[in-house]
């Protein structure tokens, strides 16, 4: 077993570290944590993918920050969709779809504290 592997949460889209308490179910682990286990995708995650995607379309070649994704789903109730957001954009980093950045510069979404934006991979 390579103990350097890592993967991505099924929810949060944070990394996932290898742990010898995972040594014989690697290969199920899909969440890293009992919050995300029970809480899943749900239908506004998968929106909120959807309308980052849409949204990168449309400014070809710009950047947009999460508020703008949870504004555009949710006008009026946008707070709280900025988190699902950012873990939508994780989630979307996983797959290579797009990247996240700080400052210009690219950077894990995992460790990313402050405003970020996220851009076509």
């Amino acid at each position: 077993m390579d103990r350097a592997v890592s993967k991505t949460c099924a929810k949060c889209g944070r990394t996932i570290e290898w742990r010898r308490k995972w040594s014989r179910n690697w290969d199920e682990v899909r969440y890293c944590s009992a919050r995300c286990r029970t809480e899943r995708l749900s239908e506004i995650d998968r929106a909120l993918e959807l309308k980052i995607l849409d949204l990168l379309d449309v400014r070809a070649g710009k950047s947009i920050c999460p508020s703008e994704v949870a504004r555009a789903l949710e006008p009026d109730a946008w707070r709280e969709l900025m988190e699902p957001a950012r873990q939508a954009a994780r989630r979307l980093v996983a797959e290579g779809k797009v990247v996240i950045a700080q400052r210009g510069r690219v950077v894990d979404g995992s460790t990313a504290r402050g405003p970020i934006r996220i851009r076509r991979s």
